[in-house]
Parts: C-alpha cells; sequence; structure tokens
C-alpha cells in the first residue's frame, strides 16, 4: 500500500509560480514512477507531467510532459525524501484545477501518460490561477 499526499496549491496571479509537492509513504519510493494529473471543472483529469524511475546516480529520471505545460513546469523527485514536485511557472487561468499526484510500481523505465499505468492517487490540492 503506498499512500500520496499532495500540497502546495492555493490560489495565485497569472504569471506566478507555485510549487506542488507528493510525499509517498513506503521504503521503496525510487522504484516508483511518478505522476501529474490535474482536473478542472466539467472536465475528465489529464496527464501533466511524469518521472521515471531514477536512471542516473543523481536520482533524476525520464520526463514527460503535457503540451500544453512544457517549458512551464518542471517535475523533479528527491528520492531521500520520498517527495515529487511540480513546479509550475507562469501561471494561467487555464491551469485553474485540482492537481493530483500518482505512482506507477512496474518499475519500467518510462515516464507513463496514461492514467492506466498507475496503481496510487493521491486525494489532490487545489490550485487557482485569477486572471
Amino acid at each position: 500500500q503506498v499512500q500520496l499526499v499532495e500540497s502546495g496549491g492555493g490560489l495565485v496571479q497569472a504569471g506566478d509560480s507555485l510549487r506542488l509537492s507528493c510525499a509517498a509513504s513506503g521504503r521503496t519510493f525510487s522504484r516508483y514512477a511518478m505522476g501529474w494529473f490535474r482536473q478542472a471543472p466539467g472536465k475528465e483529469r489529464e496527464f501533466v507531467a511524469a518521472i521515471s524511475v531514477p536512471i542516473s546516480v543523481s536520482g533524476g529520471g525520464i520526463t514527460n510532459y503535457a503540451d500544453s505545460v512544457k517549458g512551464r513546469f518542471t517535475i523533479s523527485r528527491d528520492n531521500a525524501k520520498n517527495t515529487v514536485y511540480l513546479l509550475m511557472n507562469s501561471l494561467k487561468p487555464e491551469d485553474t484545477a485540482v492537481y493530483y499526484c500518482a505512482a506507477d510500481l512496474s518499475r519500467t523505465v518510462i515516464a507513463p501518460k496514461q492514467e492506466s499505468s498507475y496503481d496510487y492517487w493521491g486525494q489532490g490540492t487545489q490550485v487557482t490561477v485569477s486572471s
């Protein structure tokens, strides 16, 4: 069983930045690929970013981003802290959503975009961007 707890959401203005955190339970965090998804009111949940299991001694992994956030958002992981981050710059009103983190326990060295790849989900954190 893996528990995921998101934090860092809030109300910001367009152009501002936020950093979301997702803390994971368990001692094998470095074996999980991690993803961020979001769901805006009245819309389906969509992929935002993902990072694979670590592929280097520095602990970094392969990353994937949705086209809508590429160049503005950065996903990273700190395996010592069992935490994955989503740094969001140049926020836009259309980024308003509940943001969820998810864990993929398959240990494959990919950064999945599909919801079906993920085994555990957090409760979500609200991000609201005003214009």
